[in-house]
């Protein structure tokens, strides 16, 4: 019970400091620390034997993991933004969205970018670097409050290109080890969804920001904006070159060097945008020194969150929450979308959720006859729901270390198009699934 206690405490306070805008990396490691002393977990590796469970080991190794994992990624992610920003591709690339969607629809132009480079195998966090400086310059353009630019990031990334058909985005990849389907399960209907999203996010996500332009909310500058003045810019073309290379250089090499093709992907990119771009940039040494800022903060933040749930996953409250959902009665679909989506909000990971519950799921449902394209294209969907509360480290790295926006102004937007729109969109799946289509 005091398990429990601890581990509900601890991601609720978690939630509440980081809205508040605490530092993550004191608020995480204090919310963990309080999940850690409730379930009786030792506190330091040499009061336990060696290899055995404590709060210090646990914490660290997801923080320093996620941090092995990604921060090449994470570097040169912020790398590529800021050359794109500093040479002037990012204004060029926008300017010519603009004439060609005009300002109204500079918002569209946004989702879609992010749309595009998320469907082809771009990391959600990569596509939010490469795509913010260009978000800022629209939104300056079209007078918006930038405090919705972290919500078009996120929705053209996390809803309906991250967990459809064919995407390559890992949390549509997952399932196929344990169900022995393909990137394909379910296409029909998860086109059907796909395209509710899209169409239902974009109408509300156009209506939130058009009810704070009505209330009087304007593009507010920073002195931390890059300076924008009459200056000479690269042809849009090679602007959007170095976008281009991104994306069919990490199509190229998804398959063979997974997530480490993105490392090609954006070096490519930063080259590309040197060469083609060069004598427009204002200050390329300066630009590298502020993107590995940047970067530094971003994923420091991300892995203090990943830490958390690095603790929350052995302490035994945990595997009671995991055995609970992963034995709800009645449809496989229903209960497998709830585990999963349960999961993932615990530790703030879609694929956290997949991988966890799965393992679980998979035999258990596979032994019950249960379809599974149907299972694999629920599950996906699912993970991407209740994943991105706001301790999620996309949505901290996005509102935080990429926007620079704090949870308080940007986060319910991001929250209703990431968590509420993926979950109208499971529950149409099931309903789907339910009455034979795409089976």
């Amino acid at each position: 019970m005091l398990s429990m206690i601890g581990l509900v405490g601890g991601l609720t306070l978690l939630i509440v400091l980081t809205m508040r805008g605490m530092n993550l990396l004191v608020a995480g490691p204090l919310c963990a620390l309080i999940v850690a002393l409730f379930s009786g977990m030792p506190l330091f590796p040499q009061l336990v034997e060696a290899g055995e469970s404590n709060y210090l080991s646990n914490y660290m190794s997801g923080f320093s993991g996620f941090i092995t994992s990604w921060f090449p990624m994470f570097l040169l992610g912020a790398i590529f933004g800021k050359v794109m920003e500093d040479s002037g591709a990012a204004d060029s690339v926008s300017k010519w969205l603009v004439g060609k969607f005009g300002l109204k629809q500079a918002v569209l132009a946004i989702v879609i970018a992010c749309a595009v480079l998320t469907y082809g195998g771009v990391s959600l966090f990569v596509v939010a670097f490469s795509v913010y400086p260009m978000a800022l310059s629209l939104f300056k353009q079209a007078d918006l409050p930038r405090r919705f630019i972290p919500a078009a990031l996120a929705f053209g990334s996390v809803t309906f290109t991250m967990t459809s058909a064919g995407s390559p985005e890992i949390q549509n990849w997952i399932p196929i080890e344990y169900l022995g389907t393909s990137p394909w399960a379910g296409w029909e209907v998860s086109l059907i969804v796909a395209v509710f999203m899209a169409v239902f996010g974009y109408w509300w996500l156009k209506r939130m920001i058009n009810k704070a332009v009505g209330r009087g909310e304007r593009f507010q500058a920073r002195d931390t904006d890059p300076i924008v003045a009459e200056r000479a810019l690269p042809n849009p073309f090679m602007g959007a070159i170095p976008l281009l290379v991104v994306l069919i250089i990490s199509f190229i090499f998804h398959d063979s060097l997974l997530t480490s093709a993105l490392i090609i992907a954006l070096l490519g990119g930063i080259i590309t945008t040197y060469l083609l771009n060069r004598k427009y940039f204002l200050n390329f040494g300066k630009a590298i020194s502020e993107g590995t800022v940047g970067a530094l903060i971003a994923i420091g933040n991300t892995a203090a969150v990943v830490g958390f749930g690095g603790v929350a996953r052995e302490v035994p409250a945990f595997s009671v929450a995991v055995d609970a959902m992963t034995s709800i009665p009645g449809s496989p679909l229903i209960g497998g979308a709830i585990a999963v989506s349960v999961i993932a909000g615990l530790t703030g990971s879609s694929s956290g959720g997949q991988v966890i519950a799965l393992p679980l799921l998979a035999p258990h449902y596979i032994d019950m006859g249960v379809n599974t394209e149907a299972l694999h294209r629920t599950l996906s969907i699912s993970s991407g729901a209740l994943d991105s509360l706001p301790h999620n480290g996309y949505v901290v790295t996005t509102i935080r270390g990429i926007c620079g926006e704090t949870h308080k102004d940007a986060y319910g937007p991001v929250g209703a198009l990431t968590v509420i729109v993926p979950l109208i969109g499971l529950i149409i799946a099931i309903a789907l699934f339910s009455i034979g289509l795409g089976i």
